[in-house]
């Protein structure tokens, strides 16, 4: 990984972007996104195919399930923004790349990333190194969660207008925090103008997972641990949908994840699908 001033992002959000990569260099054709800057970004070591967290065939299950929840989101981004939407914000952006990978999109929206203030500040400095401008219409947004800033003011100061809808979207965060710290998120966003759109991941305990996920599931919590970002919290479907309805969204649904396998994977020759454990919670104002 890149050296220079600064801390790089989590161990997750590093994970992330090298098996977007890897989807390109691995899986065959169709690809189901396409995202080689995250490794630009992170320039990893040479040598990084043989991390024990890379290799191939091992994570592919993982792989396909990042790839397919990132087209998920980008597909209602753009269908969004078609229909006059204008705001998209990112919680626990990390080295997310929409901005750079889809020009057209993003002019017609202000996109604003909310991240810890290191890994804001060193993605800031890693996008100029590589020659990627940082337009007014994209707004990188640090908030120390650990100080108790309150990410709904520090995105209204950076320029957010809670009187028009907005697409909120967060990937992989929920199994990070306990349940009251994801309630209070939810009845923040479920606040917003009317028409806005939450798109949230959540992790399904492992009795709901396939069988043969649960062994990768108990491995990852295992390595989360030990790397200090222990998985917190697990929610059956009908628990997210319970708890969101009482936050205040007047209309919530799951989105299972099988149901994006089928959507992007489906009658691949090489047999790529997703991992079971992850669905999404698709919620309006």
């Amino acid at each position: 990984m890149v050296d220079g001033q600064g801390e790089p992002p989590d161990g997750t959000a590093v994970r992330v972007a090298l098996w977007r990569a890897m989807h390109l260099d691995v899986d065959a054709p169709p690809h189901v996104l396409e995202d080689e800057i995250g490794r630009r970004l992170v320039a990893p070591a040479e040598g990084w195919r043989r991390r024990p967290d890379m290799d191939p065939a091992a994570t592919k299950g993982f792989r396909a399930a990042v790839v397919a929840r990132a087209r998920f989101i980008e597909d209602l981004v753009t269908e969004q923004a078609a229909l006059g939407v204008g705001q998209y914000v990112i919680l626990g952006a990390g080295l997310d790349t929409f901005a750079q990978r889809n020009p057209e999109v993003a002019t017609r929206l202000r996109v604003f990333e909310i991240d810890q203030p290191a890994t804001v500040d060193w993605k800031r400095r890693r996008l100029l190194e590589l020659g990627y401008a940082i337009p007014d219409r994209l707004r990188l947004v640090p908030v120390d969660f650990e100080a108790g800033e309150s990410w709904p003011d520090e995105l209204i100061a950076a320029g957010f207008d809670p009187g028009l809808p907005a697409v909120v979207v967060s990937t992989g965060v929920s199994l990070y925090l306990t349940k009251d710290a994801t309630a209070a998120t939810l009845r923040r966003i479920a606040g917003l103008a009317a028409g806005s759109t939450l798109a949230m991941t959540f992790m399904l305990p492992t009795d709901l997972l396939d069988d043969a996920d649960r062994a990768g599931l108990r491995q990852s919590a295992q390595g989360a641990k030990a790397s200090g970002t222990p998985f917190i919290s697990f929610y059956t479907p009908q628990e997210m949908l319970t708890l969101a309805r009482e936050s205040g969204f007047s209309n919530a649904r799951h989105v299972p994840g099988a149901t994006l396998a089928e959507r992007y994977f489906a009658g691949r020759p090489d047999g790529l699908r997703p991992s079971s454990g992850e669905d999404f919670l698709l919620a309006t104002t």
